[in-house]
């Protein structure tokens, strides 16, 4: 099982500022766990190249694009929303995030991995089709989602986002997409406060009340996910990784642990084998308790490479 890690040095430049809890140091917080878990050796490393304006035009509308890049900003801040800051770096960091995810993507349909997980950052799954929000620029996991679909060809990508929040913006994008299911388990309601929909056959929400806890979760996945998946036999399984459903994260009130990432992961796995010879690019989204964060992401991980 050869599983990749690909990330880039501009993902840690973005800073909107020391109190912002989407800060720098959540990427060196995984890094540090993978290095004293001794599976940083095991692991393949890459560095991507930045997602190219045609990727990101293709997922997202032109001229929101286009406003992005005028906006960044030599100096200061730029504010997209009142939680999404543009600063000097985060033009460079928001475009190699997503061109991490379309990398991550090449290297699974090639063959050359078996899976891979994008350390990333800024996250993206709040980034909707015009619009930035929670502190997301570009939907990574989508461009990458629909360079799988418009490369190589592929009619069904399922989508699997298990982060604390709903991820509005990948809903936004794909829905009632023929060639992409998205599911999302969020705590509801939290931001960005969407209302459970059942408009868009694509579409499964899972919205978890707060204080869920881990024997609720897995049987709500058990019950609605899983047998969706299998039903939809995916050609190949993204997954939006947030890790602020963990019971110590600040940003929710969900009550998983260690446990749960790994069992969701295996399971996601499970689905990946039956279908798609187990190709999964996994895509960092949330998680801002740092501790919490290394581990959470450290046993996901771990799992995907089938250790």
């Amino acid at each position: 099982m050869t599983t990749a890690y690909i990330t880039h040095t501009y993902c840690d430049r973005h800073n909107m500022g020391d109190e912002h809890p989407e800060s720098p140091q959540r990427l060196g917080a995984i890094q540090n766990r993978l290095i004293t878990g001794q599976l940083m050796d095991f692991i393949r490393r890459m560095e991507a190249e930045p997602a190219s304006r045609e990727q990101l035009e293709a997922t997202h509308d032109a001229n929101y694009v286009a406003s992005v890049y005028k906006q960044s900003p030599t100096e200061g801040a730029v504010e997209l929303d009142q939680d999404t800051l543009m600063m000097t770096h985060t033009l460079d960091a928001a475009i190699h995030a997503a061109g991490c995810v379309t990398t991550a993507v090449d290297r699974v349909m090639s063959g050359e991995v078996n899976n891979a997980f994008c350390a990333i950052r800024p996250p993206g799954h709040h980034a909707e089709f015009d619009k930035a929000m929670g502190f997301c620029f570009f939907n990574n996991i989508a461009v990458g989602t629909r360079h799988a679909v418009q490369a190589y060809g592929l009619e069904r990508v399922a989508i699997v986002d298990f982060d604390v929040h709903h991820g509005n913006g990948t809903e936004n994008i794909f829905q009632s997409d023929p060639n992409v299911l998205y599911a999302s388990s969020y705590q509801h309601p939290l931001f960005p406060y969407s209302e459970p929909s059942t408009a868009h056959d694509n579409i499964l929400h899972i919205p978890l009340e707060a204080g869920t806890d881990s024997e609720a979760f897995r049987a709500a996945i058990s019950e609605q996910l899983l047998p969706m998946l299998d039903a939809y036999q995916p050609q190949l399984l993204m997954i939006s990784a947030g890790f602020d459903a963990h019971k110590e994260d600040p940003m929710g009130q969900l009550r998983l642990d260690e446990s749960d990432f790994i069992w969701i992961t295996e399971q996601l796995m499970g689905i990946a084998d039956r279908h798609c010879d187990g190709k999964i690019v996994s895509v960092l989204e949330g998680g801002y308790n740092i501790d919490a964060l290394g581990r959470a992401a450290f046993c996901h991980i771990k799992s995907l490479m089938k250790l």
